[in-house]
């Protein structure tokens, strides 16, 4: 099973998660069963490209992301894809792997919690709206919705 991280950098399971899924400078792809360690440059049209981080994730065989938090729209794009999603990922990649693997991270649905965190409070970014957050764009500065 291959697990995707939204991450800014290069440095592998060290790598921090990313605080913005959609505008992560690299997506650090882990493969569950080989150990194997990917890291892939965001290339969506966030960050200059074409296409948006559910299809590239999609086309590198990604089967789950792990990430602090996102919007409806791109939960329900990676849903299309049958990529699972878990929100509330927070420190390292090697951390949040362990959150998941502890059933730590909220599993991303339109209706979960982890959509809910949308309504919390937070700053926007060059005008972004509450809309635009909750299209996936948005900043996850308080770590997305992590099970107690």
């Amino acid at each position: 099973m291959k697990i995707a991280v939204p991450t800014d950098g290069d440095k592998g399971l060290e790598e921090n998660v990313s605080e913005h899924f959609g505008r992560s400078n690299t997506y650090t792809i882990v493969d569950d069963e080989t150990g194997e360690v990917n890291v892939v440059e965001n290339t969506s049209e966030h960050m200059g490209g074409s296409g948006m981080p559910p299809e590239l994730l999609a086309g590198e065989g990604v089967d789950v992301l792990l990430c602090r938090g996102l919007g409806r729209r791109a939960i329900q794009m990676f849903s299309d894809r049958n990529i699972q999603v878990f929100c509330g990922a927070q420190g390292t990649v090697s951390d949040a792997l362990s959150q998941w693997k502890d059933d730590r991270l909220e599993p991303a649905t339109e209706a979960s919690a982890c959509a809910q965190h949308a309504f919390r409070s937070h700053h926007h970014h060059d005008g972004e709206s509450r809309q635009h957050h909750e299209g996936g764009h948005g900043h996850h500065s308080e770590g997305g919705c992590v099970k107690k």
